[in-house]
């Protein structure tokens, strides 16, 4: 099984995948993690041909969860996919979910791959509305080739009840 994840910052991509990831015992990958070489000191966008290599290194594998919102050079692994998973929730929710997550961690309850700072708080939020503006109608017309294996989701129900779907085989 191949599943590839989508949504805007706050949609729930990271924990549904690394859900799946578990259940279904295969590799999860990030995006972010394709185009960041994570340092203590700060991360260092890797180079543009590194950064297709370590998609390519992932998608080539029988099985696999990624997830993440980047666009266009991440169109193999939609295109390899087995299930697309649009996680298409509400604005308003998705802020909720970037407030929600900034609280925990700055608790260190939740882990995160860069440094919680309050700008980078700020910047989830301008994210999530260029998401919204200009990313997913770009989404929505680009995944009309893959409609027969996109699920686009906007409640958490959907989304528990696809989860319980896999799980059964």
């Amino acid at each position: 099984m191949k599943i590839y994840i989508v949504g805007s910052v706050g949609s729930g991509k990271t924990t549904l995948a690394r859900k799946v990831s578990a259940k279904l015992q295969v590799p999860h990958f990030e995006t972010d993690n394709f185009v960041w070489t994570r340092h203590l000191k700060g991360d260092i966008r890797n180079e543009i041909e590194v950064r297709d290599q370590l998609l390519q290194d992932a998608i080539i594998l029988d099985h696999w969860v990624i997830e993440g919102v980047h666009k266009d050079w991440t169109d193999p692994g939609l295109q390899v996919a087995d299930q697309i998973i649009f996680l298409d929730f509400p604005s308003q929710k998705r802020v909720q979910r970037i407030v929600k997550r900034y609280i925990y961690q700055l608790l260190r309850i939740e882990k995160a791959n860069y440094k919680p700072t309050f700008s980078m708080f700020l910047r989830m939020f301008k994210w999530n509305k260029y998401f919204e503006e200009q990313m997913k109608p770009e989404f929505i017309m680009k995944c009309n080739v893959y409609d027969h294996k996109l699920y686009r989701f906007q409640t958490d129900k959907e989304v528990k009840d696809w989860f319980h779907q896999i799980q059964r085989g």
